[in-house]
């Protein structure tokens, strides 16, 4: 059954692959290689928010559109057309068995009006809502607490580019809802009222949107190697997820800013269970056992890859270079040891990570990830780091300057861990670091986001000046 879903003008690249994680949590059958078909309407541009997808039911539609951060609504559709006209002919021409049980003596509605393009007056609206008087309503008009909500939408032909792109014809759409998001998580949640942060805490959209990737729901352990303030961790635990996390910093994860200022108390803050533990450890030398795999639901982390905060290792530059051996704590001053550590290289941590997921995630189990992207003059292909466990199955960038951007990478295990797959591994690693941007070895991407701007290369005149790609609205939120 086809669907119209309409979606949030934000996070363009995150939106389908948002849709499509949920509908499989929330049991479409998809067959392996394949995704949710999908259809634009007439005339639009890929980045509208006006999409059609097939799905198997309505409570499958109802599902996605109240847990989805980008969904706006889901909408079963009974006309579309370029004028009112069309628009009647449409919904006139559409099955009366699918409309008529919404259109009873004994049932309420509410038409709502919404327009993307343009605001329209309370009397535009009014005029259009009345203009559907050919439509057999035979309910009472509720307002406040509607049985049915039908939504009239319209496209505004429009060749301004005004932060959105160009519209090249006028579509109206009119269809019952089938279901609504719930944006009330991203004010509860948002981080400036957050009882615990730090300077590398993840957003409360994009924390939400990772853990829907990673379908984080009741009965699944997730898990985060990067834990910091918990802020991803805090999102999985909303919808469910049992958590566990870790990190390098003991004065993080032991200690916060005092008994009321820590990890913990995020999650008390929101009333959410408490992770199942928080380790002090440094992925690069895990404490695992040899002998224990396959315990996670799925791995969800911002990497430390040198844009805030840098990657750290145990062991210290002295201890890393060899000049002298390591050591043993005496007993009497462990309790307030503070290790130290060396540099982190992200193509270390990166190779590090997939290790540790290979091991240590279920079969089927995501690994969900950001990955840093630096746009050189070359345009070269930017290539993804790869593991013989998994396979890709979303990516999605978030563009954050003409010269920057960090990709959302999904993967899905497919291959059980074992020697082989481990050799395996170790060579395309090597492939990986060979070829790829000499920044990610060196560790010097800070100095390659925030160098200064060739002033030769900069176009101050206008009339010469010429944009290569439109920016729009949310492509770059």
């Amino acid at each position: 059954m086809w669907f119209l879903c309409v979606f949030y003008h934000r996070l363009l690249d995150f939106r389908k692959p948002e849709v499509e994680a949920l509908a499989e949590l929330f049991g479409e059958e998809i067959a392996e290689n394949e995704s949710l078909q999908w259809r634009l309407p007439e005339h639009h541009h890929n980045d509208t928010p006006f999409h059609f997808v097939q799905l198997s039911s309505e409570e499958i539609a109802r599902n996605i559109a109240k847990r989805s951060i980008l969904v706006k609504g889901m909408y079963e559709l009974w006309g579309e057309g370029t004028c009112y006209e069309e628009l009647k002919d449409s919904i006139q021409s559409y099955p009366d068995s699918r409309k008529l049980p919404f259109l009873t003596s004994d049932s309420t509605f509410r038409i709502s009006v919404e327009t993307f393009g343009k605001a329209l007056t309370f009397e535009e609206q009014k005029d259009r809502i009345q203009s559907l008087t050919y439509i057999p309503f035979e309910g009472r008009v509720d307002l406040k607490n509607p049985d049915h909500n039908f939504f009239l939408m319209e496209m505004i032909e429009s060749d301004e580019n005004n932060g959105l792109q160009p519209i090249l014809q006028r579509r109206i759409f009119f269809g019952r809802e089938v279901g609504f998001a719930d944006r009330k998580l991203l004010p509860t949640f948002q981080l400036k009222s957050r009882t615990y942060l730090g300077p590398t805490a993840m957003d409360a959209e994009m924390a939400f949107l990772m853990a829907n990737q990673a379908k984080a729901t009741s009965g699944k352990l997730v898990y985060d190697p990067f834990v910091g303030t918990g802020s991803i961790l805090v999102s999985a635990a909303r919808f469910g997820a049992m958590t566990m996390g870790a990190d390098i910093d003991i004065r993080v994860v032991r200690d916060g800013r005092g008994p009321d200022c820590n990890v913990w108390s995020n999650f008390k803050q929101y009333g959410l269970p408490t992770p199942v533990a928080l380790l002090r450890m440094d992925n690069n030398v895990p404490p695992w056992r040899s002998g224990l795999k396959e315990i996670f639901d799925a791995i969800i982390c911002d990497p430390p890859y040198g844009v805030r905060a840098g990657g750290r290792k145990s062991g210290g530059r002295k201890i890393l270079r060899g000049t002298v051996d390591p050591y043993t704590v005496p007993d009497d001053k462990r309790t307030d040891h503070i290790p130290s550590t060396g540099a982190y290289s992200l193509v270390e941590c990166v190779h590090d990570l997939l290790h540790l997921a290979a091991r240590m995630l279920v079969m089927k189990g995501r690994l969900v990830f950001f990955f840093p992207v630096l746009r050189d003059e070359t345009g070269s292909e930017v290539k993804f780091p790869e593991h013989p466990c998994f396979k890709l199955v979303a990516v999605s960038e978030q563009i954050l300057s003409s010269r920057y951007s960090r990709v959302l990478l999904t993967m899905v295990k497919v291959e059980p861990y074992s020697e082989e797959i481990e050799e395996a591994a170790r060579l395309m690693h090597l492939e990986f670091r060979e070829n790829h941007l000499k920044w990610l070895e060196d560790g010097n991407i800070h100095s390659s986001v925030f160098k200064p701007i060739d002033s030769s290369q900069i176009h101050t005149d206008p009339k010469t000046f010429k944009d290569p790609k439109p920016k729009y609205r949310g492509k770059y939120v």
